[in-house]
């Protein structure tokens, strides 16, 4: 389903989604869905290099006539977000688009990575 045939509140959720995954975790995210035209990991990695502060700057990229599914890291954004952590989004992600549910896949998704990259709470120590 192209990024255009999502409906108004799966728009709304995907959006959400994204702006909370970036107040959580200090990074920020950006999702592309559509046709890349080229390999999947290769557009991916260009367009992730080309969004505004890509070192702290996460890319997840769906083409689904390529059933192509990629989360790209900058250097800052991998120190959180490590290939295992991506892998294991990308799996939980596949299976909701497996299920026909490609908005909820990405909702879920962004959740998921912000939770992985969420910054540690700050514990505060009264001096004696």
């Amino acid at each position: 389903m192209p990024a255009g045939e999502f409906t108004f509140d799966q728009r709304r959720g995907i959006e959400r989604a994204r702006q909370d995954a970036a107040r959580v975790s200090e990074l920020t995210f950006h999702v592309f869905v559509g046709a890349t035209g080229e390999d999947p990991r290769v557009a991916g990695r260009r367009m992730q290099a080309a969004l505004p502060g890509p070192a702290s700057a996460v890319l997840v990229l769906v083409d689904p006539p390529a059933r192509a599914l990629e989360i790209v890291t900058g250097p800052e954004a991998t120190l959180v977000l490590d290939d295992s952590a991506c892998s294991l989004v990308a799996l939980s992600m596949q299976t909701s688009f497996a299920a026909g549910d490609l908005a909820g896949g990405i909702i879920h998704g962004l959740h998921q990575l912000a939770d992985h990259a969420r910054r540690p709470e700050s514990l505060h120590t009264a001096e004696h």
